[in-house]
């Protein structure tokens, strides 16, 4: 049972956002299409086993790795807040 403003099932539906959120941004970051023979980044070339492998892809494997680093360290801020605190 929610106290306050908050609904009955407000945790659940929070909860429920936030996958479809993570959902729809690991969707918008798959690479499809014709994959390029040079790394946009640093130009080097990509091997043909990686462009067979990923359709789409963009990045050489060390671009493609610093890429995932930053996209990690952005993806830790929950912008939604704290569950606890939004129940209160």
């Amino acid at each position: 049972m929610a106290v306050g403003w908050a609904g009955d099932n407000a945790v659940n539906d929070q909860i429920q956002d936030s996958v479809n959120d993570e959902v729809k941004r690991a969707r918008r970051n798959v690479p499809s299409g014709e994959s390029l023979q040079y790394c946009e980044e640093c130009g080097e070339e990509i091997p043909e086993a990686r462009r067979r492998a990923l359709p789409g892809v963009r990045l050489c494997i060390s671009c493609q790795e610093e890429a995932d680093k930053e996209q990690k360290a952005v993806s830790l801020y929950n912008r939604r807040g704290s569950k606890e605190s939004q129940l209160r």
